[in-house]
């Protein structure tokens, strides 16, 4: 793509948020406040799920690998 089609697909993307979010019938200073704070709402979510998801699923692991039959590894240090 050359950038003149880039540039008119982003502005079109840009233009269908706008439709969606229904924030084209705001003024630009009321705009900006809602794009603040969507996009700091956002980067919480993303800043979030990369700290706290990986530790849950860890020992979402670990809890069902014990339910589900598995051995701790102080279980089996006793049987050796």
């Amino acid at each position: 793509m050359d950038t003149k089609n880039m540039r008119e697909y982003l502005g079109w993307l840009y233009y269908q948020y706008l439709l969606i979010t229904g924030i084209y019938v705001l003024e630009p200073w009321e705009k900006s406040i809602f794009n603040t704070v969507l996009f700091t709402m956002v980067a919480m979510v993303i800043y979030t799920s990369y700290v706290f998801v990986p530790v849950h699923v860890r020992l979402a692991l670990e809890f069902f690998s014990g339910v589900c039959g598995g051995q701790h590894e102080r279980t089996m240090a006793l049987m050796n």
